[in-house]
């Protein structure tokens, strides 16, 4: 079982992704987090295997928990969730070791399939960012 941490500072998208993600059998929420700072220590004591991290948190935001993350360990997989679509901000957590990248426009459905390819070792971008991307080129 794949086990996942929300790291969100908006309760009800914490909420909604546990709801929804709870229902995969192969997937199990170990715990939520409302701020990046929260999220590195939750990694820390639980050692997840999946963290899905919004970019936007106060006082510590996704990048600079993905970074710290990263320090202590690469192999928790960390998916980047925002609703943000520009290319910097996707870059700017690639670069700080993250394994993909979901928008919070995307499907439940995308969700669980980019969890499911970073555990197995692989980049996800959600097709709403490989579109653009795509359009980018």
């Amino acid at each position: 079982m794949v086990k996942v941490i929300i790291a969100d500072d908006h309760n009800m998208v914490r909420e909604a992704w546990a709801l929804l993600l709870s229902r995969d059998p192969r997937l199990s929420i170990i715990a939520t987090c409302e701020n990046g700072e929260q999220a590195i220590t939750i990694c820390q004591q639980l050692n997840p295997d999946v963290v899905l991290m919004d970019i936007n948190m106060e006082p510590v935001n996704g990048i600079e928990a993905t970074r710290a993350i990263r320090e202590f360990s690469t192999q928790i997989k960390i998916i980047g969730i925002s609703v943000h679509t520009d290319l910097p901000y996707l870059n700017a957590l690639m670069l700080a070791g993250a394994n993909g990248y979901v928008t919070k426009n995307s499907p439940g459905e995308e969700m669980i399939k980019a969890i499911l390819l970073v555990i197995k070792g692989e980049k996800y971008m959600c097709k709403e960012i490989a579109d653009i991307q795509r359009k980018a080129e």
